[in-house]
């Protein structure tokens, strides 16, 4: 049902979808030297565009079939090379990377019951030293929605599996507790 919501959504245009890479994506950027990049849950493939246009080879992948459908269409006019999957972020059916980068901008926290499948094959994919940039949400009271974030434990649980590098929590445009977090694999 999930992905036929979201598949739904981006018929028009789904209203997490700005179209412009964030500054904490560029700031890795600029610190990091180009490798190989996957983009989990990269939507429209907005910033697959942004790596690959900063000399990283780069990998996307989505669970809808629209969003990755655009991403060809956008990434062939910005005349970037980019693979380009359907695939559950929990299986990544044919990924095997190694990846120095794993990007993820708010999948992660929509995975519900599959968040420990999601880690334990981001740890097979992952080079050893290798980062993750997680944007989630964190659950909160004050909004109802106890499935789309992630709890105190679950971040803990990120934690005790990644190195945690770094950490800025903020609000996201509606009010809700967000997370920015920079992660190493141990070498």
């Amino acid at each position: 049902m999930k992905r036929f919501l979201f598949n739904l959504m981006y018929l028009h245009h789904a209203p997490w979808d700005s179209g412009i890479s964030p500054p904490e994506l560029f700031e890795f950027i600029e610190t990091h030297p180009p490798g190989h990049a996957i983009d989990l849950g990269c939507g429209t493939g907005t910033n697959v565009i942004t790596l690959a246009q900063h000399g990283w080879q780069v990998s996307g992948v989505d669970f809808a079939a629209r969003a990755i459908k655009t991403a060809h269409r956008k990434a062939k006019h910005a005349n970037i090379d980019a693979d380009l999957h359907v695939s559950d972020v929990t299986r990544l059916h044919g990924m095997t990377g190694p990846y120095d980068l794993a990007l993820d901008m708010g999948c992660f926290h929509n995975l519900e019951y599959k968040k420990e499948d999601y880690l334990h094959r981001l740890d097979q994919i992952l080079a050893p030293g290798g980062f993750w940039l997680l944007y989630a949400h964190m659950l909160s009271s004050e909004f109802g929605d106890q499935k789309h974030g992630l709890s105190a434990a679950e971040f803990e649980i990120a934690s005790a599996r990644f190195t945690l590098i770094s950490r800025t929590d903020s609000l996201d445009k509606i009010g809700r507790d967000a997370v920015w977090a920079l992660f190493q694999k141990s070498e």
